[in-house]
């Protein structure tokens, strides 16, 4: 993985750059879908694609609960399981773990 920065403000220090990962390249900044279960609802992976999306957000702990880190293994892992074949960021789900903890 490799971060490139394009072009700073000199004002405001805002910059613009290149995220490359194994499964395709990022331009920053960038609008990231958000696929809590590896799904962004009722669209597909390939109308993200045409709308531009280089990567989408998964949530571990949502992941981990339905449909679990087994099936996703069986599956092939969760590239293949959603079918979508540039990056996906998950975060580590430790905001839902807490509050549902706490129920």
């Amino acid at each position: 993985m490799s971060f490139k920065i394009l072009k700073t403000d000199q004002k405001s220090n805002a910059r613009t750059g290149i995220l490359k990962t194994a499964h395709g390249t990022i331009k920053t900044p960038v609008f990231m879908p958000v696929g809590t279960l590896g799904t962004v609802k009722t669209t597909t992976p390939d109308e993200l694609k045409e709308l531009g999306a280089d990567i989408i957000l998964g949530n571990t702990y949502h992941l981990y609960l339905r449909p679990g880190d087994k099936e996703i293994e069986k599956m092939g892992g969760l590239h293949k399981f959603i079918r979508w074949d540039k990056p996906i960021l998950t975060d580590s789900g430790g905001i839902p773990s807490f509050f549902i903890g706490k129920r």
